[in-house]
Parts: structure tokens; sequence; C-alpha cells
């Protein structure tokens, strides 16, 4: 998920495993466990030159259990030989640290599994990308109690009832919250089931997760021979199956899809693309497992970005001359009037 959530639910790890013994100190290093394994971003970038390659190492070893838990025993013991110095002398123990690092780097690959980007939490014995699709990346329902129930306790000494009381809360809403979301994925899987049925689409196989920042308005694509049937469904709606759906041309006849970096963006979106061609030997590659911006532009993908050749290799760049007409006050309050049901 976003960083601020990973942020948040490391801290909260902190606090688990030395909260009473170190306090709010806690909160800051489960804080640090639960960014580390996103420093897969700069890494990444240190690691490769082609822009595919640091896409595809995101999520990729760092977001793993194998990582999990030697980076767990790694920073654990290198925390606490810092931190067991002067007056703090054996007031923690190494094994402290440790629980404190692997709480707070293996929840967040876990987290993640829950959102169509998913996480490829076997590395390196599988590339499967887990990813349930039941949550969006951003989900301020999720992040803001959780948030706010760590921001209350700082304010109360460590070991104590209280304290102890809000960091329960937050897990406990946000963990419900979690499963209302599972809850709702499945229900949402019957109603594109049956919508694709009565729509007369005869598909091959589909996928569905919740659209931008909320859990109530879905978006769901379905592969057919031709093309993408894309279409909405807000658990407001008074219809119970999704109608108008639009029709999204494959187009993957414009590019030997079978290049070695081709592939790799292929396997990224889990086949579900379409291509557009641009000017100057460039092309638009649109990943369909998100929803689109513009439910009536086929190429508004929020995942999409340009093509193009560099040297023998193909590289992509971020595409913003897709919605160079549309503020984004435009885009958000289209989402939220087909929130609000039809």
């Amino acid at each position: 998920m976003d960083s601020l959530t990973q942020i948040v639910l490391g801290a909260a790890c902190g606090e688990i495993a030395l909260g009473k013994k170190i306090g709010n100190k806690a909160l800051l290093f489960g804080a640090i466990g639960g960014t580390i394994p996103d420093l897969d971003v700069f890494i990444g970038n240190l690691l490769y030159s082609n822009t595919i390659d640091q896409l595809i190492f995101h999520r990729g070893f760092m977001h793993s259990i194998p990582f999990a838990i030697l980076a767990a025993f790694g920073f654990g013991y290198l925390i606490h030989w810092l931190y067991n110095t002067g007056k703090r002398k054996d007031t923690t123990t190494r094994k402290d640290w440790i629980w404190l690092f692997l709480l707070s780097i293996l929840t967040h690959p876990i987290l993640d599994c829950f959102t169509p980007y998913g996480t490829q939490l076997f590395l390196p014995f599988s590339d499967y990308r887990v990813a349930f699709n039941n949550i969006a990346v951003a989900d301020p329902l999720y992040t803001l109690p959780f948030l706010i129930s760590l921001i209350v306790l700082m304010f109360y000494k460590r070991g104590s009832v209280k304290r102890n009381w809000w960091l329960k809360a937050g897990i406990y809403v946000s963990s419900a919250y979690m499963i209302l979301t599972i809850m709702n994925k499945f229900y949402i899987d019957s109603v594109f089931k049956k919508s694709f049925k009565q729509a007369g689409i005869e598909y091959s196989r589909f996928t569905v997760q919740p659209s931008l920042l909320n859990n109530i308005l879905w978006y769901g694509v379905a592969e057919t021979d031709s093309d993408y049937k894309v279409g909405y469904y807000s658990i407001l709606d008074k219809n119970s199956v999704a109608t108008d759906f639009i029709s999204v041309p494959k187009n993957q006849d414009l590019l030997d899809m079978n290049d070695i970096d081709l592939k790799k963006l292929t396997w990224f979106s889990n086949q579900y693309y379409n291509l557009t061609s641009l000017p100057d030997g460039e092309f638009r590659y649109n990943d369909l497992r998100y929803p689109l911006i513009q439910s009536d532009a086929n190429s508004s993908s929020v995942f999409g970005f340009r093509l193009y050749k560099n040297g023998n290799r193909w590289e992509y760049k971020n595409d913003a001359e897709r919605f160079k007409n549309t503020s984004p006050s435009e885009l958000f309050s289209s989402i939220w009037e087909r929130m609000k049901g039809k």
C-alpha cells in the first residue's frame, strides 16, 4: 500500500514489540522497519539503468518472506549494538530488536498482497505475484483511524493501560475494515460474473478491483478473444448488475511482445494490457488491471505510460500528455459521482 499506511503499520508493530520498554522510540523504529521494503525503488534505480528493469525490481525480493527474515536479523543485530550503550545498557535485548524488525518488515509485503499491485512474496523460490485485489493501494478508511490511534497513544506513558487500549483499537478497527473489503470483493466478483452473463459477454477470464481511494466503486475487466470489456459497479448502485460496458481493443499485435523487455511488462500486468500507436515510433502501454480515469477513454488507465526504444532495448516514461486537458479535481469528481451510485 502507500508509504503512509506502511509507516503506520510499521509503527504499530514497533509498539507491539518494544513499546513497553522504550515508549515512543519503538514507534519510530517500527516506522523505519515498515519503510525498508520500499527502499527497493531507490536500490533498483542504482542497480539498473533500464526503466522496465527498475519497475520489475520494485516489490520483488525486498518484499519477500526470505528478505524479511534476513533483514530482521541484520537490522536487529545492528540496532541493538548501537542502542545498547550508556544508560540504555541492557534495557533491551537483541531478541527484542529482531522481533521488532521481523514484525515491521514482514507485515509490509503481507499488506501489499491485498492490493491489485501485489507482491512477489516467495522470491527467490517463485516469482508468483500474490494479489488479492480487495483494497486500493491507498485507502483513507483503512489508514486514518489507525493513524489517529497511534497519535493518541503517544501521549500516554509506556506500559499504561490506555496506551495499550489505543494500540488495540487501531489494530482492531483497521483489521475489521480489511475483512469488510474482503467480503466486498467476494460480493463484487459475483456481481460481475452475473453482469457479464447478462450482457452476453463470453470471456476467458476477468479481474475485479476497487477504484481509487475507496472500496465502494469497483472496476471490472473481462478478456475476450478480440478485446477487453470494462465496466464499473458501485455498492450503492440500485441495479444488481453492472451495465454500460465499454470495449477496449487489445492492439497487442502492434509490437513483438516476445521481446524480453516487453515480456516483463506483460508478466507485470498479468497479461491485462493494450497498446496504442503514437507519433515518433512510440507506443502507449495501458495496464488494464487498473481503472480507467475517464470511463469513455480506453487509453486513460491509471497505470499507463509511453514505450520507446533506447538502443536495442525498450524503456518507458510517464505519459503526462494523457490528462493535460483534465484537472485532478475533475478526475476525482467523476469518480465521486459514479461512486454515489446510479
